[in-house]
């Protein structure tokens, strides 16, 4: 950069996996800032030694206090300082929110810098419709709570995104199968990596593969929006059936109204017959 930093926070994104893809521009603020705010110093320190430089580490994870967050606000009122994340676009299911809000709100500067960011490459990736997407975060890990969730966002007419852990993606896999019959789902892995996987199919057909092929890492898991199946290619009985066994004829035709986008007056019929 042609001038010197000034004072304020910074949010700078770094890469998800490959190394490569840091911006000229957030490398030029990370050797400039008087101090690096990060979740990990032993994984923002091996991205600094990469780069070939080393700045001042502070750690600001989740478990940050007000004192760790007030001596970082005093610190950017008369000086630069970045804050960044392990990897990725910083507060995005990231410490750093009340951070940014205190920091507006004292009036102090804050500049955000573009980069990379798991949710966008994955939708980018998984050839689901992204004329309109809703980022969730990450699902909850209780099965009640996470069925919840997934039946609060059944109607949304977008694509919606959640970050996984390899652990949890067959009961992720499972709880969409369950509240979301019949919806495409698409499953990110290694992004930007060398053995980087996006791959689409039912929750049964992911949960298939997955069993003989155990992922690793983090995931960015995408569920298609409502309807976007073609009505021909959906066994509407069958899954009509597979709701009937533990459900009432107006559950059942509810359940899979919200997943295929079909007229649940028409379901409910169709189920009633059915039982």
């Amino acid at each position: 950069m042609e001038h010197t930093l000034s004072p304020g926070l910074y949010i700078v994104a770094t890469p998800i996996g490959n190394l490569g893809d840091i911006t000229r521009r957030a490398v030029e603020v990370l050797q400039q800032v008087e101090a690096v705010a990060c979740e990990d110093t032993r994984v923002t320190g091996k991205l600094l030694h990469h780069l070939g430089f080393k700045t001042r580490l502070m750690r600001y994870d989740d478990h940050a206090g007000e004192g760790d967050r007030e001596r970082l606000l005093a610190l950017m009122a008369e000086h630069p300082v970045a804050l960044v994340s392990d990897a990725g676009t910083p507060l995005i299911s990231d410490p750093g929110y009340r951070l940014v809000r205190e920091a507006r709100a004292r009036g102090i500067a804050v500049t955000s810098l573009p980069g990379p960011n798991a949710a966008v490459v994955g939708l980018t990736l998984s050839g689901l419709p992204n004329d309109r997407f809703l980022f969730a975060g990450f699902l909850p890990n209780k099965a009640k709570a996470r069925e919840d969730v997934l039946d609060e966002l059944s109607r949304v007419p977008a694509t919606l995104i959640f970050y996984e852990t390899a652990p949890r993606l067959e009961a992720a896999l499972g709880a969409i199968a369950a509240v979301l019959p019949g919806r495409e789902v698409a499953v990110g892995r290694e992004l930007t990596k060398k053995f980087e996987e996006c791959r689409t199919g039912t929750p049964e057909d992911l949960i298939a593969h997955f069993t003989l092929h155990p992922p690793k890492g983090e995931i960015v898991l995408m569920i298609a929006p409502p309807g976007e199946t073609p009505v021909d290619a959906i066994d509407v009985e069958a899954l009509l059936r597979a709701e009937l066994a533990t459900s009432k004829a107006s559950q059942a035709a509810a359940r899979v109204a919200r997943a295929t986008g079909l007229d649940r007056k028409e379901l409910y019929a169709r189920a009633l017959a059915l039982k």
